[in-house]
This record gives C-alpha cells, structure tokens and sequence, in this order.
C-alpha cells in the first residue's frame, strides 16, 4: 500500500530541509534510530563527541578552513544527538543557555558601570572577575 510505498522512500526522505539547523539534525537523528541506526547509550555518544573534538583540534592545528568547518558541525550535530541520547531538546537547551549568557553579560555590564568603566576598556582579568561575580550572582 501507499505506506509500504513510502517506506521504500528513505527513513529521512521528508526532512525539512528548510527546517533550522538544531531541529533538522534531532529530526534526522531520531528517524536514524527509528531504523536501529544510533548510538547505544549517551556514554557512546560522549566518546564520539571527544573523537569529534580531537579532530576539530587537529583540523584547527592543520589550518585547514573547509576541515575546520566541517569538523565544527560534527561536533555541534554530535551534540544535538547528546541531547537526544539525555531525553534533552537540543534547541531548549541551547535556548537556555543564551538567556543564560544574555542575563549574565547584562549583569558584567552593570557591575562595570558601577564602577563608571565600559566592558571594552577592561582587560581580561578583570572581565574575568565581573563575569564570576555575575554568575554568583544571577539565579541560574
């Protein structure tokens, strides 16, 4: 039948490809793995994701630009799998970790104001400093 059919198409076939990066990437994972096609646990997916980062390093090291590339987005598609494999929503989690940022940057420019100082006249000892007070000071 027409579902037979469209099995024969490809597990991956009607993937958005205009989706966002994040979502494409758990969209294609989670319908990998419907076809047995995934990691075993999220231990597994923590040693590729080392693996992946040892060869950004070495791509990095080479000054190979398309390897640098093409290394970094393994490295960001092994961790969208990562927040899979912990039962995360890799866009949540990035999401929190922007406003995160965003609440912590704004507290550093508030401390530096304080002090009647601007972030970019500081030196990286001191924005080091206003970003730990910022952290101890912010909820999250």
């Amino acid at each position: 039948g027409e579902r037979h059919a469209r099995a024969q198409v490809g597990a991956l076939a009607d993937v958005p490809v205009a989706l966002p990066a994040l979502p494409r990437a758990q969209k294609l994972q989670k319908r990998a793995a419907r076809v047995k096609f995934d990691w075993p646990d999220s231990a597994a997916v923590l040693d590729k994701l080392q693996e992946e980062v040892d060869e950004l390093r070495q791509a990095i090291a080479a000054g190979l630009q398309d390897d640098v590339r093409d290394e970094l987005g393994d490295v960001l598609f092994t961790c969208v799998n990562l927040a899979r494999h912990l039962g995360h929503d890799a866009e949540a989690s990035l999401r929190g970790s922007c406003r995160k940022f965003e609440q912590r940057f704004e507290r550093m420019e508030q401390l530096a104001l304080a002090e009647s100082r601007q972030l970019s006249e500081l030196d990286d000892d001191h924005l080091d400093r206003l970003w730990e007070r910022a952290k101890n000071q912010s909820p999250a």
